[in-house]
C-alpha cells in the first residue's frame, strides 16, 4: 500500500491543516453501518454529479465509475478549476492506476494528507476507500475554505449554522448529525436567504418527513442543489451521518455565498461604526471634563487674586485655613482630574490613529496645552495668594506692634502734659517776691529741661504715626488725629514755655537769694526721673522676634541694663542725700521752708515710688524674655523636626523620579508584564502617602508656630508638593504609554518580539535616554530598520511622527508609525465597497436595507448622518453612503 503525503502545505493554515489531517484519519469501522454508508454513497454521488454535470457528464456507481480515473480526474478539474496531466486512454489495470495516482498527486499537491489511500484500492472498487477520498475531496474543495468570524472549516461551517438559524424557533443547532433530523434546520436556512420559497411557520416539529422532503426539493427545484439524501434516511436513523449531513450543508453555504458577502459587509460597517461611536463618546467626556475643570480654574483664580485687607491678625489667619482647607481638600481631586484628562486625551488619539481616523481636535480654549496653560496660571495664583497671606501677617503684627507702642507712648506723653499749658499760663510771678521769682524762673529753667527731654518722645509718636500710615494701617485715622493733637499741643507747650520765659527774665533782675541746693536737687532729679520714666517705658515695651538669635539679643541687652542699676541707685541717693541736706541745713538755720521745692515738682518720695515700680518690673521683664526664649527654642525643635522629615522626602521624591526616568527606558518583559510591574510601582509609590501626610502636618504646626524662616532645609512644602505630583502624573503618564502599546500591538498585529525590536533599536539611538530623539538621530534609526531615506521622504515621515514640529519624535510616535507602515488598515474605500454590496451595487442605499442588515442602533446612527442621494439615479428616500463613509476618516464633513 502506497501512503500519499502533501508536497506542498503553503495553501492552508495551521488550524485547518490540523482539521483536514483528523479528518483524513478515516475511520473504517463507521462504514460497517449499512445506514450510514448507504446515507453517504448517495450523498457523494450527488455531490460529485453537481460537479461533473458541468462538464456534461455524471457517475451512477460511485465505486465502479472512478476505477479507471478518468472521471476522478476530471471531478477534479471542475471543481478545482485547475489543468491535471493527460491521462492515459488504455483499458488495463496499469493504465488506471496511473490515472488514479495523478488524482491523488494532485489532491496531495493541495496540502491534504491521505493516510491508507492507494490507488489500487480505488482501482480494485473498495467501497471504504473510495469513500474515504471523496470525502477527502469534499473537505478540502467545499468545507475547508469557509471561514466565518476567525473560524474555519467545519467549525466555521457550524458557526455560519447556527448564526443563520439562531432567530428560528425549535432550532438549535449543535452538530452535523441530530441537530438536523427534524428537518427545520434545512428549512431555516432558506428561508433566512430566501423568505419566499418556504412558509415556515406552517412547518412542525413533529413531521420531520415532511419537513425535509420539503427543503430537499425547495433546495433542488429553485437553488440547484440536487438531492443527496432521502428523507427517510435520516429520519430513520438514530444518528445521521455527519459527513453527509456536512456535505449537503456546504452545498447549502456555497448557494448561499452572496448572503453571505452581504452579512460580511454589514460586519465590516458595524465594527466601524462602532468604533466611531465609541471614539465620539471619549471626545465628548474630555470635552465635559476639560470644561468642568476650566470653570473650576476660572472660579478658584479670582479667589486666590483676592488681596481684600483685614483689620487683624485672627482675621488674616482664618483666611490661612481657608486656603489650607483648598490645598489639602479641594485641589488634590482636581490634580487627579487633570492627569485623567492627559490619559484620556492621549488614548483617545492612539485609537483613532489606529483606527485610521483623523486626530481629535477639540473645542476651542480646551486644548491640554490650554488646560495646562490654565493650570499654570492657576498655581502662579496660589504661589502668590500664600505669599501674600505671609506678608500680610507679618504685616499686620508689626501694625498690632506699632499702635500698641504708640498708644503707650501717647498716654504716658498725655499723661506728662496734663496740666502744663495751666502751668505756663498763669501769672503767680506778678505778686510773688524776688526770692519767689528767681525760684520760678529756677523752675522754669528746669521745665525747659524736661521739655527738651520730652522732644525725643514726641518725634517718636510722630515717626510711629507716620510708620503706621506707611503700612496701611485700619484705624490710621485716630491714629493721626491723636498724634495731631499731641504734635499741636507741644507746639502750644513750646510757645506757652517761651512766653513765660521772657516774663521771668523781665524780673530776674529784682530776683535774688536761690536755694543752690533746690537747683542742684530739680536738676539731677528731673533727667534722673526721665531716665527711670524711659526705663520702666522700656520695661514694658512689647517685643517681637522671630529665632533664637533675636531673643537673645534683647537678653543681652536687658542685661545690660541691669548691669547699670548699681550706678542709677548711687544717682538716687545721691539726689536724695541734696534734699537731706536741705533739711538738715533748714532747720541748722532756723529756716522756714515754704513747702515743696521751688525748682522742681519731683518729690524725693515720687523718685522713690518710681524707683520701686522700675525694680518691680525688672523681673517681670526676665520673665517674659525667659518665656520667649522657650517658645523660640520649641519654635526651632519644629524647624528641625520638619526638616527633618522634608530632607527624607525630597531625597525619596528625587530618587523615584530618577527610577521612573530609568525604568521607562530599560522595561523588560511583555507589555502586560510591564503594566503590570508599573502598575505595582505605582502602588509602592502610593505607599509612601502617609510619610508625605506626615509632612502636611509638621507644616501646619510650623504654620500655627508662625515660624517663616527654616535654616535646617533647603525644601520648602511648596516645593515637595510640586515634586509628588510630578512624581505621580509621571508614572500615571509612563503606565498610559504602555497601555497605548498594547493597543497598538493588539490593533495592528504586531507580535512581542517586534516591540522588543523597536524599543532596542530605540533605545539605541536615543543617546541621551530622554525616551525622544532629534530629527538627525531618527534618520538614523530608520536607516537602520532599512529605509532607503530621501530629503523628500523624510519630511513626509517627521510630519507624521512629529506633527506639532517640536524636533523630537517619541517611542509611542515610532511604533504608531511602524505599525502603520507594516499592517493592513481599514479605508474609505473599502467601507465604501461594503457599502456597496448592501446597496446591490446601487450608488445610493435605503434606510430600510440599512436596517435589515445592521443592528438597530448602527443602522439609525447611519440614516441620522447620512445625507440625501443627489445622483442621476436618485429615488425618494436614498441615502449618500460614499459622502458619508469618506466623512468616517476625515476626507469631508458630513
Amino acid at each position: 500500500m502506497v501512503d500519499y503525503h502533501a508536497a506542498n502545505n503553503q495553501s492552508s493554515s495551521g488550524a485547518v491543516q490540523t482539521y483536514m489531517e483528523q479528518e483524513n484519519d478515516w475511520d473504517r469501522d463507521l462504514l460497517l453501518d449499512p445506514a450510514w454508508e448507504r446515507q453517504q454513497r448517495k450523498t457523494f454521488t450527488a455531490w460529485c454529479n453537481s460537479h461533473l454535470r458541468k462538464a456534461g457528464t455524471q457517475i451512477d456507481n460511485i465505486e465502479e465509475d472512478f476505477r479507471d480515473g478518468l472521471k476522478l480526474m476530471l471531478l477534479l478539474e471542475v471543481i478545482s478549476g485547475e489543468r491535471l496531466p493527460k491521462p492515459e486512454r488504455g483499458k488495463m489495470r496499469v493504465h488506471k492506476i496511473n490515472n488514479v495516482n495523478k488524482a491523488l498527486n494532485f489532491i496531495a499537491s493541495k496540502g491534504v494528507k491521505l493516510v491508507s489511500i492507494g490507488a489500487e484500492e480505488i482501482v480494485d472498487g473498495n467501497v471504504k476507500m473510495t469513500l474515504g477520498m471523496i470525502w477527502t475531496i469534499i473537505l478540502r474543495f467545499a468545507i475547508q475554505d469557509i471561514s466565518v468570524e476567525e473560524t474555519s472549516a467545519k467549525e466555521g461551517l457550524l458557526l455560519w449554522c447556527q448564526r443563520k438559524t439562531a432567530p428560528y424557533k425549535n432550532v438549535n443547532v449543535q452538530n452535523f448529525h441530530i441537530s438536523w433530523k427534524d428537518g427545520l434546520a434545512f428549512n431555516a436556512l432558506i428561508h433566512r436567504h430566501r423568505p419566499d420559497l418556504i412558509d415556515y411557520d406552517s412547518l412542525r416539529k413533529d413531521d420531520p418527513v415532511t419537513n425535509l422532503n420539503n427543503a430537499f426539493e425547495v433546495a433542488e427545484k429553485h437553488l440547484d442543489i440536487p438531492k443527496m439524501l432521502d428523507a427517510e434516511d435520516i429520519v430513520n436513523t438514530a444518528r445521521p451521518d455527519e459527513k453527509a449531513i456536512m456535505t449537503y450543508v456546504s452545498s447549502f453555504y456555497h448557494a448561499f455565498s452572496g448572503a453571505q458577502k452581504a452579512e460580511t459587509a454589514a460586519n465590516r460597517i458595524c465594527k466601524v461604526l462602532a468604533v466611531n461611536q465609541e471614539n465620539e463618546q471619549m471626545m465628548e467626556e474630555y470635552e465635559k471634563l476639560a470644561s468642568d475643570l476650566l470653570e473650576w480654574i476660572r472660579r478658584t483664580i479670582p479667589w486666590l487674586e483676592n488681596r481684600t485687607q483685614e483689620k487683624t491678625v485672627k482675621d488674616l489667619q482664618a483666611k490661612q485655613e481657608d486656603f489650607r482647607d483648598y490645598r489639602c481638600v479641594h485641589k488634590p481631586p482636581k490634580v487627579q482630574e487633570k492627569c485623567q484628562l492627559e490619559i484620556s486625551f492621549n488614548t483617545l488619539q492612539t485609537k483613532l490613529r489606529l483606527s485610521n481616523r483623523p486626530a481629535f481636535m477639540p473645542s476651542e480654549g480646551r486644548m491640554v496645552s490650554d488646560i495646562n496653560g490654565a493650570w499654570h496660571t492657576l498655581e502662579g495664583a496660589e504661589k502668590g495668594y500664600e505669599e501674600w497671606i505671609l506678608s500680610e501677617i507679618r504685616r499686620l503684627e508689626r501694625l498690632e506692634h506699632l499702635a500698641e507702642k504708640f498708644h503707650q507712648k501717647a498716654a504716658i506723653h498725655e499723661s506728662w502734659t496734663d496740666g502744663k499749658e495751666a502751668m505756663l499760663t498763669q501769672k503767680d510771678y506778678e505778686t510773688s517776691t524776688l526770692a519767689e521769682v528767681k525760684a520760678l524762673l529756677k523752675k522754669h529753667e528746669a521745665f525747659e529741661s524736661d521739655l527738651a527731654a520730652h522732644q525725643d518722645r514726641v518725634e517718636q509718636i510722630a515717626a510711629i504715626a507716620q510708620e503706621l500710615n506707611q503700612l496701611d494701617y485700619y484705624d490710621a485715622a485716630n491714629v493721626n488725629a491723636r498724634c495731631q493733637k499731641i504734635c499741636d499741643q507741644w507746639d502750644i507747650l513750646g510757645a506757652l514755655t517761651h512766653s513765660r520765659k521772657d516774663s521771668l527774665e523781665r524780673t530776674e533782675k529784682q530776683l535774688e537769694s536761690i536755694d543752690e541746693l533746690y537747683l542742684e536737687y530739680a536738676k539731677r532729679a528731673a533727667p534722673f526721673n526721665n531716665w527711670m520714666e524711659g526705663a520702666m517705658e522700656d520695661l514694658q515695651d512689647m517685643f517681637i522676634v522671630h529665632n533664637i538669635v533675636e531673643i537673645q539679643d534683647l537678653i543681652t541687652a536687658h542685661e545690660q541694663f541691669k548691669s547699670t542699676l548699681t550706678e542709677a541707685n548711687m544717682e538716687r541717693e545721691a539726689i536724695q542725700s541734696i534734699q537731706a541736706e536741705v533739711q538738715k541745713i533748714a532747720q541748722s538755720n532756723g529756716i522756714k521752708l515754704s513747702g515743696s521745692n521751688p525748682y522742681t515738682t519731683i518729690t524725693p518720695e515720687s523718685i522713690d515710688n518710681k524707683w520701686e515700680r522700675a525694680m518691680a518690673m525688672v523681673p517681670q521683664r526676665d520673665n517674659a524674655l525667659q518665656e520667649e526664649l522657650n517658645k523660640q527654642k520649641s519654635n526651632d525643635t519644629l524647624r528641625a523636626t520638619f526638616a527633618t522629615q522634608a530632607n527624607a522626602v525630597g531625597a525619596y521624591i528625587k530618587d523615584k523620579m530618577e527610577e521612573i526616568g530609568r525604568i521607562s527606558i530599560e522595561m523588560n518583559g511583555t507589555l502586560e508584564d510591564q503594566l503590570t510591574n508599573l502598575k505595582e510601582y505605582q502602588t509602592s509609590i502610593m505607599s509612601y502617602m502617609p510619610e508625605i501626610n506626615k509632612l502636611e502636618g509638621y507644616h501646619q504646626l510650623i504654620q500655627e508656630a508662625l515660624i517663616f524662616d527654616n535654616q535646617y532645609t533647603k525644601y520648602t512644602m511648596e516645593h515637595l508638593r510640586v515634586g509628588w505630583e510630578q512624581l505621580l502624573t509621571t508614572i500615571a503618564r509612563t503606565i498610559n504609554e504602555v497601555e497605548n502599546q498594547i493597543l497598538t500591538r493588539d490593533a495592528k498585529g504586531i507580535s512581542q518580539e517586534q516591540l522588543y525590536e523597536y524599543r532596542a533599536s530605540f533605545n539605541h539611538f536615543d543617546k541621551k535616554r530622554s525616551g525622544q530623539m532629534v530629527s538627525d538621530d531618527f534618520r538614523a534609526l530608520l536607516i537602520s530598520t532599512g529605509y532607503s531615506l530621501g530629503d523628500t521622504e523624510f519630511a513626509r515621515i517627521m510630519s507624521i511622527v512629529d506633527p506639532n514640529g517640536s524636533g523630537a519624535v517619541t517611542f509611542q510616535a515610532f511604533i504608531d508609525f511602524m505599525s502603520t507602515e507594516t499592517t493592513d488598515r481599514d479605508t474609505a474605500d473599502q467601507v465604501i465597497a461594503s457599502f456597496k454590496i448592501l446597496a446591490a451595487d446601487k450608488n445610493y442605499i435605503m434606510a430600510e436595507e440599512l436596517r435589515r442588515e445592521l443592528p438597530p442602533d448602527q443602522a439609525e446612527y447611519c440614516i441620522a448622518r447620512m445625507a440625501p442621494y443627489t445622483g442621476p439615479d436618485a429615488v425618494p428616500g436614498a441615502l449618500d453612503y460614499m459622502s458619508f463613509s469618506t466623512a468616517l476618516y476625515g476626507e469631508s464633513d458630513l
